[in-house]
């Protein structure tokens, strides 16, 4: 499916190697939030291995995005690949090729393949943050509460 017609933001991207074979990353469906990353290059991963797998491509984010890197969800299902650092942050002022790193939490080997999707990739803005110094914070009903405290 190609993508959309007037998109967000534009982003300059570089393809090198094997994925100047494969379409450019694009949203699989008119709601998609993400477009797929795609391996340039061949990896078998025994169970428990991580490896760094190439994309191919580099981009040119405009200043004020970034590009988070997330795993694909029937991957982890159906064999146990997921992305270790996930989300993987993709700087504004990044140039290098984009890598994913898988790791195979399954009981058997998988095969990676050139043009194979590994990962999607999403595109966001960055809100800056401003720090106020306080000797307090206002106090609300959760309060201080986390890691399950407000039910299952």
């Amino acid at each position: 499916m190609p993508n959309d017609p007037a998109p967000g933001v534009t982003v300059s991207i570089v393809r090198t190697g094997r994925a100047r074979e494969f379409p450019l990353p694009a949203y699989a469906t008119p709601a998609s939030a993400g477009v797929d990353l795609r391996a340039a290059e061949e990896r078998v991963l025994q169970p428990g291995e991580r490896a760094l797998v190439p994309t191919g491509i580099r981009i040119a984010l405009p200043a004020g995005y970034e590009a988070q890197v997330r795993p694909r969800s029937g991957l982890a299902l159906k064999h146990g690949i997921v992305l270790p650092n996930s989300p993987g942050t993709i700087d504004a002022d990044y140039r290098g090729e984009i890598q994913v790193i898988l790791q195979n939490l399954g009981d058997a080997p998988f095969s990676v393949r050139p043009g194979d999707r590994i990962a999607q990739m999403i595109v966001a803005p960055v809100c800056r943050v401003g720090w106020l110094e306080a000797d307090a914070l206002d106090e609300t009903e959760r309060g201080p509460g986390g890691f399950g405290s407000t039910g299952t």
